[in-house]
């Protein structure tokens, strides 16, 4: 039944590919529905088993940190590289990586899962490990009110056979029950600077857990880092930008380290010190000989964790902001992300930059111009001189934003 669903699903792709549309999710989709044990009868196999990452904030880099830590110690890792939070999505990846034998070269499965999908992945695939990072304001119109979504994480949890890695500092994630629980978290004087969306506009009202983690972010200075596992302190210069990767990068050292509890964690802070960002997440592109970097933000303690770990004297900036489905349609969440760090904003831009700007006259921002194309206001924004800059953009305007700019850049 494999190699049949196999040869059906791979002559799919290649249909697909030949008709241009490459990204296809019918291959994933047919063979959902005609091999329901397909996933649970190849990622069975795993020896190290099946890893799930979810939460609101930092899925796809965390992801990526998680990968890149685990190859170095020789482990072969599958991963949905494109991202594709559906079942039919991994079904898609593990198609592209399968023989026609039927053989899957891999060891283990790390897998990024929004969470209500996360759910229905664990419906037909028992999973060995989870690493649940945060719940947050994000996309309410699918999943509705934040304690459902940890409703849902609750439940991935319940499914993960030998450990779930829970982010300590958040206040539902925190609460999670499992059968073995591992916690990631922050010394006490990094907590206020990354609030919850329950402290987000109050960050006095932080209070410090009592749960032992086994890996704590103790100290942060710029891209230095000191992260502590067990016991012991590790120092590290970080090429991860932002404050909240520095973080999410604890959560991921707390689900190596379980993974693989012999390897000297030393070894796994070496290679932590070389991951990059993820794709459209911090990335840098040259243009005209100046620096134009993108980041995303989808919900408020995203941006404010950009904000504060992105604006200086020496940028420009750009906002783009889109209400697509992919987006979340409701963006009445920026209202709660205080923007008074930003002096002044060059563009606003996407299809809600009416509104954006109107948010900024608020916190009397300067808005230089507002243009709702994308393309013009990228080319405007790049062009204007040799000034670094940043662009601060939700889900479906970042991605238009890289394919514009993919096609200017030098690097």
């Amino acid at each position: 039944m494999e190699k049949l669903s196999i040869l059906l699903g791979k002559s799919i792709q290649k249909i697909t590919r030949l008709r241009g549309n490459g990204g296809s999710a019918l291959p994933g989709l047919v063979i959902e529905r005609t091999n329901p044990k397909f996933v649970r009868n190849v990622l069975s196999k795993l020896p190290y088993g099946v890893v799930v990452v979810s939460g609101t904030n930092g899925k796809t880099t965390t992801t990526k940190i998680v990968v890149e830590l685990l190859e170095a110690e020789g482990l072969k890792v599958f991963t949905n590289k494109t991202g594709s939070n559906f079942v039919r999505g991994v079904i898609s990846a593990i198609l592209k990586n399968i023989k026609l034998s039927g053989k899957f070269d891999y060891d283990i499965a790390v897998l990024e899962l929004d969470e209500a999908h996360a759910v229905k992945f664990c419906e037909v695939m028992p999973i060995n490990y989870a690493l649940l990072l945060n719940v947050q304001r994000d996309q309410l119109d699918r999943f509705g009110e934040i304690d459902h979504t940890a409703e849902l994480l609750q439940k991935v949890a319940e499914n993960a056979e030998k450990a779930v890695v829970l982010n300590r500092e958040d206040p539902r994630v925190g609460k999670i029950q499992a059968k073995h629980q591992v916690y990631f978290g922050l010394s006490d004087m990094l907590l206020k600077k990354f609030p919850s969306d329950d402290n987000l506009l109050n960050k006095n009202s932080v209070v410090a857990s009592d749960k032992p983690a086994l890996v704590t972010l103790d100290k942060l200075d710029g891209q230095k880092a000191t992260y502590r596992v067990k016991t012991e302190h590790y120092h590290t210069n970080l090429t991860l930008k932002g404050i909240y990767n520095a973080y999410n990068a604890a959560g991921a050292l707390a689900l190596v380290s379980t993974i693989l509890p012999e390897t000297d964690s030393q070894k796994f802070i070496n290679k932590l010190s070389k991951v990059e960002s993820a794709f459209g997440r911090g990335e840098v592109f040259k243009i005209n000989d100046a620096e134009v970097e993108i980041l995303l933000v989808k919900n408020p303690s995203a941006f404010q964790l950009s904000l504060a770990s992105f604006v200086d004297d020496e940028h420009d900036y750009m906002i783009a902001i889109n209400d697509n489905i992919a987006d979340g349609r409701d963006i009445s969440w920026l209202w709660n992300v205080d923007f008074k760090t930003l002096s002044n904003v060059k563009i606003v831009s996407g299809v809600r930059a009416t509104d954006m700007a109107l948010r900024l006259k608020y916190d009397d921002i300067k808005v230089d111009k507002i243009e709702e194309n994308l393309e013009t206001a990228v080319d405007k924004f790049t062009t204007a001189d040799k000034k670094p800059k940043r662009i601060f953009a939700t889900y479906t305007a970042m991605l238009e934003i890289r394919k514009i700019i993919s096609g200017k850049s030098l690097l």
